[in-house]
């Protein structure tokens, strides 16, 4: 334990502390922002920010580790408030959309009738091969095997719905 009380010491101490502490908030905000999950960094910065606090307790006196205690839950929840509230990690938000669609380019060269080749096997969904061109389709439940000859019997929006040809 420390108990030493020598002058010569304490601003190390003050240094050490709020080293700690100023280094296990950075890593718990690195958390919050970066990793997704509770992960080793949130769960270092929690230990170092506790080992600070420690620290002053054990090398400043109680009075002391009081104000440290204090003063890092309320650096804290200033810095987490104020920062969800000035919406200043929008800029790390992903904020893209895929909106693209399974068959989109080729929508309108398929027509009900035509005929191909399943590629995978369809449960319900797969891939087939109409014209040299690879594409999604589904059936109505059926299993079809892979290299079965099929027929387009519906076309809607970006779905291509196949059927076994007997």
């Amino acid at each position: 334990m420390f108990t030493y009380t020598s002058s010569q010491h304490m601003p190390l101490d003050w240094i050490t502390v709020i080293l700690l502490i100023g280094i296990g908030l950075l890593l718990i905000i690195v958390e919050l922002i970066f990793i997704p999950g509770t992960t080793l960094v949130g769960i270092l910065g929690f230990i170092l920010t506790c080992i600070g606090i420690w620290i002053g307790y054990a090398a400043l006196g109680t009075t002391a580790g009081h104000v440290i205690l204090a003063a890092t839950v309320l650096i804290a929840a200033v810095a987490f408030v104020y920062s969800f509230r000035s919406d200043s990690w929008s800029r790390f938000a992903l904020k893209d959309q895929n909106r693209g669609r399974v068959n989109e380019d080729y929508q309108h060269a398929l027509q009900v009738g035509e005929e191909g080749k399943t590629v995978s096997a369809l449960r319900p969904q797969g891939t087939a091969i109409f014209a040299d061109r690879h594409h999604e389709v589904q059936t109505n439940g059926e299993f079809v095997a892979p290299n079965t000859p099929i027929r387009i019997i519906k076309l809607n929006q970006n779905k291509i719905l196949v059927e076994e040809i007997s």
